[in-house]
């Protein structure tokens, strides 16, 4: 019996010991089948949340916003991280409006993030205003909660608040608020509408500080000046050129392409030179639209054009075999590529003429201008690098 016992006793232990080698080995084998195979890197964002107070006196905040979205828009698209072109999403809330619920802190997810530049155009234009209480640091906390942030030490992540009340009113901290937003990486930027040290003896400095932000002030009543260029009428006309190169397709095609020329005419209602900034950012790499536009979804690797509903397509596209299709869009990309390069061309005379103009006048402070002053410098600490 021991004889038997031990026997099986040593059976066990090899079997445990083979098992053991073999799992050692099938795990080699797959470190080294991870090793090779190419990982995706994660893409580098530049992620924006703007939180505007949108209470009666802040017209002048949210006609300063309207009108210079696309010259943010338009500096970032030539910013770099280690030689690549990061991404570009926005965030959009309002704060401090009597008919947002009162449960909710007077705070209002207007947008989440969002690489669909038309739609936060149309967002911004809704907006209105109406008094009421203006809770900084709820809605910094808000945010913080709401947003999916990540985890990519590459990723540019910036709060940008608005206002002109005390940074001290609600029920949440601003110190509590800034110490999660540092905790996610998040620098919270303050832009006190107002005068510079009312703005400090409000906090709205030290909510700044407290993540290495930066602390601004701006004139938010001062009529936006806009420098008209000979460009202008050139990069108009294109514009009209450039929106007919769109293929739209899928269940949300037909209504996102006609909010493209809605927003179009949003911008020039407010005034032609915001219209050609629009165009400018419509140039560039930060504008895409992949989820309705057929020649940016082509340019995704797992795109399939026999998935394509063709009854979702411009009528005189559905009959058309998948092989035509693909040299239609192909056709249409080819020449937006020439209407975007004519239009990045004339932009930079447009922009040297602009800061000749500027150099005769010694211009305010404004929302643009302020946003984009502190984006270039925490970009520096995480090695961006902006092209000229």
């Amino acid at each position: 019996m021991k004889t038997l016992f031990k026997t099986a006793l040593l059976v066990m232990l090899a079997t445990t010991l083979s098992c053991n080698a073999n799992n050692k080995k099938k795990n080699k084998e797959n470190l080294l089948a991870i090793n090779t195979t190419e990982v995706d890197e994660p893409k580098k964002t530049v992620k924006v949340a703007l939180l505007l107070d949108t209470s009666n006196s802040m017209d002048g905040l949210i006609d300063q916003a309207k009108a210079q979205l696309w010259e943010i828009v338009n500096e970032l698209s030539y910013a770099k991280c280690e030689h690549e072109d990061p991404e570009l999403k926005i965030a959009l809330y309002e704060y401090g409006n009597d008919r947002l619920e009162s449960a909710d802190g007077y705070i209002r997810q207007v947008i989440d993030f969002s690489e669909d530049l038309d739609e936060i155009s149309e967002k911004l234009f809704s907006l209105t205003t109406n008094g009421g209480s203006e809770h900084c640091g709820e809605v910094i906390q808000t945010s913080l909660n709401q947003l999916k942030w990540g985890n990519n030490e590459d990723d540019l992540k910036l709060i940008f608040i608005a206002g002109n009340e005390p940074f001290t009113q609600g029920k949440v901290d601003y110190k509590d608020a800034t110490t999660n937003a540092t905790e996610k990486d998040v620098v919270v930027n303050t832009i006190f509408c107002g005068n510079y040290n009312n703005g400090i003896q409000g906090k709205w400095q030290d909510g700044a500080k407290l993540t290495g932000g930066d602390y601004l002030s701006i004139d938010h009543n001062k009529e936006v000046v806009h420098i008209a260029t000979p460009y202008d009428d050139i990069i108009i006309k294109l514009n009209s050129k450039l929106n007919k190169t769109y293929v739209r397709y899928g269940r949300q095609g037909y209504s996102k392409y006609a909010n493209q020329s809605a927003q179009d005419s949003n911008a020039q209602e407010l005034e032609e030179a915001v219209l050609v900034k629009r165009a400018v950012s419509k140039s560039s790499k930060m504008y895409k639209n992949k989820s309705w536009d057929l020649v940016d979804a082509e340019k995704e690797k797992d795109f399939d054009y026999s998935k394509v509903d063709k009854k979702t397509l411009p009528n005189e596209l559905q009959n058309k075999s998948d092989a035509e299709l693909k040299a239609y869009v192909k056709k249409q990309s080819e020449e937006r590529a020439k209407i975007q390069k004519e239009i990045q061309e004339l932009n930079k005379k447009r922009t040297k003429y602009i800061a000749d103009k500027k150099k005769e006048t010694s211009g305010e402070e404004t929302l643009d201008s302020a946003m984009i002053k502190a984006i270039k410098k925490q970009a520096k600490k995480k090695n961006y690098t902006w092209e000229n």
